[in-house]
């Protein structure tokens, strides 16, 4: 018997996963590095006692380096497309609310928690080559240092969470409200670098769809 069919997903909030351009992945990187050479510039920028993460830094992006990279333009084209998809209109603002950086290592996490604003996303600048792996012998994909969304309950047909193993360059925008979280990961020395934002869009917009 051949079957005719089409797969339809239309319940729980979207996800639109975007490639950050290489160049705004270097130049990020290359500020990133300044700063943390910079004794005095981690100090101002520091940004871990508004996060609820135990990581050894998490610091804000300033706007000259969002502008000058790109990087504020990359997430207005990005959340300007993702927006027109999903609901058929077009933003005409985007205002972004704040950007940090968290710099994550060995035995370090993110609870579960959500963001302010209308939208938020989640990304990679650097990955460590090895996460580690299960003391024991499992069959499921080992969760270090991965990116958890999770959204509703488990259900029969309908998976409470989303899964995301981190690699350079790889974006995920999401809803404000996505509750998420970052797992711990061992047998590294290397470095985990995320980015993250929250912003505002019309308010019509995101009203018509809250």
């Amino acid at each position: 018997m051949k079957l005719e069919y089409k797969f339809v997903k239309h319940f729980g909030p979207s996800i639109f996963k975007v490639k950050i351009p290489d160049n705004i992945v270097q130049d990020l990187n290359n500020y990133v590095d300044k700063i943390i050479s910079d004794d005095q510039k981690q100090k101002e920028l520091d940004h871990g006692k508004y996060l609820v993460g135990d990581v050894k830094q998490e610091f804000r992006l300033e706007k000259n380096i969002m502008e000058k990279s790109g990087w504020i333009n990359f997430l207005a084209q990005s959340a300007s497309k993702w927006i027109e998809l999903q609901t058929g209109k077009k933003i005409t603002k985007f205002e972004l609310i704040e950007s940090w950086v968290v710099r994550q290592f060995q035995n370090e996490y993110n609870p579960i928690h959500w963001h302010s604003g209308h939208l938020s996303g989640a990304g990679f600048l650097k990955v460590p080559e090895t996460l580690g792996s299960f003391f024991q012998k499992k069959e499921m994909n080992y969760p270090g240092g991965a990116l958890e969304l999770i959204h509703g309950s488990k259900a029969f047909l309908s998976d409470s969470k989303y899964r995301i193993i981190p690699k350079v360059g790889d974006f995920y925008f999401f809803p404000h409200y996505m509750m998420h979280t970052v797992y711990p990961f061992k047998n590294s020395n290397d470095e985990r670098r995320s980015i993250s934002f929250n912003a505002k869009i019309d308010d019509t917009i995101f009203n018509d769809w809250s």
